[in-house]
């Protein structure tokens, strides 16, 4: 595989009990796009874990907390230097609580704001940059139990109407919840000079209940980010309702574990979908595929976008569907190492993953083996669609 330098490069400040879709979703949906990204931790080097944290509203006083996916890092936080980086990502969730009292991260984030280069800050992050006084007379946002501490560093606080809300004041980026993800990663891939071209593609998301958490989440918030509508249906359920999605990951057993995700909030109705009113179509992984496999409806769904030759990428076990659905013979596929089966039996042509974040384009199709993948997996999507970041 050829790799292009990346024209711009990003820090993602992250520590143990960071909001899980708040650190990868701008993590992966960057990368895709073509800007590298170092992931780093005090006291934690290139290739140790960070925990990471499910919040989701509850029916409860203030949001609940659950174990969310390990988090690689990719790069050593002693041995970083600010003006390698043209910007800063602080996820929120617990991390920010320690790291705001932290000297060396203090440091860290005054040295970019001093630059002036952008800094973008989500839900809990902006104790961060309260405890960096960087927040003095600029316009913030965040999770509303942070408006006091910013109040008190000197901010402008605005109260988020709604939980996606975000906030521009010079170099900074604030936002109040991962539910504003699209706008946030747009305001910061403009703030470090990024274009889009292409945008306003119309992609179909195929969900059911435990599909995997990031295959669902991260694509669909990326392609958002770029201005393409986006929508997710579900069979039997319609705009407004949720599915429940599933954590999957590699713990040291013989298998992947799963732990309960986020709830994910569907946008359209499965019974009014027109497939001729979409550019393309995306199948999430995890649970949902083994029994939506079964649904006639929605393997006639994706018979028509591949015979119509309208981009299909799936990922992990959503090639389950694929298969039932008999779209692979003939084509080069690949697919979770388990769903092997699934493809050589309907007459696909079987790619290794290898490693496990390959993906592969046949054509028409984009087809890759697990969550790690989703750079490649978004980015070649991206590429039939002719939606391009340009920086």
């Amino acid at each position: 595989m050829t790799h292009i330098k990346a024209k711009r490069s990003v820090l993602l400040l992250c520590g143990d009990y960071m909001e899980d879709s708040e650190a990868m979703v701008p993590f992966q949906a960057l990368l895709a796009y073509g800007v590298a990204v170092d992931a780093v931790c005090p006291g934690k080097n290139a290739g140790d874990v960070c925990r990471t944290s499910v919040h989701e509203g509850s029916v409860h006083q203030t949001y609940s907390a659950s174990h969310g996916h390990n988090f690689s890092l990719n790069a050593t936080f002693d041995e970083i230097e600010a003006g390698n980086y043209d910007g800063l990502v602080i996820p929120g969730g617990r991390a920010p609580e320690y790291l705001a009292m932290n000297e060396s991260v203090l440091d860290l984030v005054r040295k970019f704001s001093n630059a002036g280069k952008p800094i973008a800050s989500i839900c809990h992050g902006q104790l961060i940059l309260a405890a960096a006084d960087s927040v003095k007379g600029r316009k913030c946002t965040a999770y509303p139990p942070v408006g006091p501490v910013l109040i008190a560093a000197g901010a402008h606080w605005e109260e988020p109407e709604t939980m996606s809300a975000c906030v521009v004041d010079g170099n900074i980026i604030t936002g109040a919840t991962y539910e504003g993800h699209p706008e946030f990663i747009r305001l910061f891939v403009k703030a470090l000079g990024g274009t889009v071209t292409g945008s306003g593609k119309r992609i179909l998301f195929l969900c059911g209940d435990y599909m995997e958490d990031y295959e669902v989440t991260v694509p669909f918030q990326s392609l958002q980010a770029l201005e393409c509508h986006v929508d997710a249906v579900c069979p039997n359920k319609k705009a407004g309702d949720t599915c429940p999605t599933a954590i999957h990951d590699f713990e040291g057993d013989q298998t992947y574990s799963e732990k309960p995700g986020h709830n994910f909030t569907l946008t359209a109705n499965f019974e009014d979908i027109d497939a001729s009113n979409y550019d393309a179509l995306v199948i999430p992984g995890g649970r949902a595929p083994e029994y939506l496999a079964l649904n006639p409806t929605v393997l006639a769904l994706v018979k028509e976008f591949m015979e119509s030759r309208k981009p299909v990428a799936s990922i992990c076990h959503g090639q389950q569907i694929l298969s039932a659905a008999g779209v692979l013979k003939g084509k080069k596929c690949t697919a979770y190492p388990a769903v092997k089966l699934n493809v050589v039996l309907s007459g696909g042509t079987w790619l290794e993953p290898d490693p496990i974040d390959r993906c592969f384009t046949d054509g028409n199709l984009v087809t890759g083996a697990a969550w790690p993948g989703h750079p490649e997996f978004i980015s070649q999507l991206m590429a039939l669609l002719d939606v391009k970041v340009q920086f």
